[in-house]
């Protein structure tokens, strides 16, 4: 059964940073694209970032320049370093597949960024 665990969340001022880091488990990482999804109270779930197995990257354009999406494969743990947040990137955020195609989700972390 794989496990997807994610971490790195809380509260931080407008302007600041936060590094998430997802822990996976059995083989998802090593077979799969990965991507960095958040979900805004009362918004569906979005994918944010997303990364190939071969390290190719992708970003939605309301994140580019200030998000980086990365994998270490040797330890199971994708990561995306945010910087520049801003109040509209309040959300939970999961990690899973790119594309979803039945992974169970995580539990997510939580991002708050304040004005």
């Amino acid at each position: 059964q794989v496990h997807l665990g994610e971490s790195g969340g809380g509260l931080v001022q407008a302007g600041g940073s936060l590094r998430l880091s997802c822990a996976t488990s059995g083989s998802i990482l090593s077979r799969n694209d990965m991507g960095w999804y958040r979900q805004a109270p009362g918004q569906q779930r979005e994918l944010v970032a997303a990364i190939t197995r071969g390290g190719s990257t992708k970003y939605t354009d309301s994140v580019k320049g200030r998000f980086t999406i990365s994998r270490d494969n040797a330890k199971n743990t994708v990561y995306l370093q945010m910087n520049s947040l801003k109040p509209e990137d309040t959300a939970v955020y999961y990690c899973n597949t790119d594309p979803w195609y039945g992974v169970s989700w995580g539990l997510g972390t939580q991002v708050t960024v304040s004005s």
